[in-house]
């Protein structure tokens, strides 16, 4: 039997707990190993029952979220982070994800993102929810107009994050700049260009910006 994902909860919702504790521990993969109500003993609390993925709250009693990222920012991460709020302000976004944070979703969108955030970010990827990723794309590449407008883009073989890349590279952007208005590390960016490249067959960045104009992603 494989190794189950450890996961710990930490919210001051004691509600909000008892119904991802209950979503969660459907999956055969995962296994709640323990809750918290505020982040006072977070850090003692994830290494002593060996959490692989602590999904935390920013609004919390005594220490928030914010206060527990700094401490593991500073201490050592000894686990995967992956932050659920109710803010989606990009200024938040970002600077939870400055401090070390391997995902961000909504409450909203919790339910329907929650196990797929999981395992990309035990996969060594960065998670937005939809809603998040795409306000972070649309603010990044606002009036650009060489853009052709990101809904009506459909692509049956790249991923909706990939296209984005995909149009930040077509748009002349770096990959130190990408990861800045995307916030995600030069290394995703860097990953998802090498991934772009191999399902596209694409030799070059040359290669890779006619296929954006071809689909429409960006204008000629």
């Amino acid at each position: 039997m494989s190794k189950k994902i450890r996961i710990h909860l930490a919210d001051d919702h004691q509600v909000l707990i008892d119904g991802m504790r209950f979503l969660l521990n459907t999956v055969p993969d995962f296994e709640v190993v323990g809750f918290s109500l505020d982040g006072n003993n977070l850090f003692e609390e994830v290494i002593a029952n060996e959490t692989d993925i602590l999904i935390i709250d920013i609004s919390m009693p005594k220490k928030d979220g914010i206060e527990v990222l700094k401490e593991f920012k500073q201490k050592g991460f000894p686990c995967k982070v992956i932050v659920l709020s109710s803010y989606d302000e990009l200024k938040l976004i970002k600077e939870v994800m400055k401090l070390g944070s391997n995902g961000y979703l909504t409450k909203k969108c919790a339910g329907d993102n929650i196990v797929e955030a999981v395992y990309a970010v035990l996969n060594g990827e960065d998670y937005f929810c939809k809603s998040v990723r795409e306000k972070i794309f649309d603010t990044a590449v606002k009036d650009n107009p060489k853009l052709n407008k990101y809904e009506t883009v459909e692509n049956s073989i790249l991923s909706g994050r990939e296209i984005e890349v995909i149009t930040l590279i077509s748009l002349e952007f770096s990959g130190k700049e990408i990861s800045e208005k995307l916030f995600i590390s030069t290394n995703t960016v860097e990953t998802h260009r090498k991934n772009i490249m191999k399902k596209l067959n694409l030799k070059n960045t040359i290669s890779l910006v006619k296929y954006a104009i071809k689909n429409n992603i960006i204008k000629s």
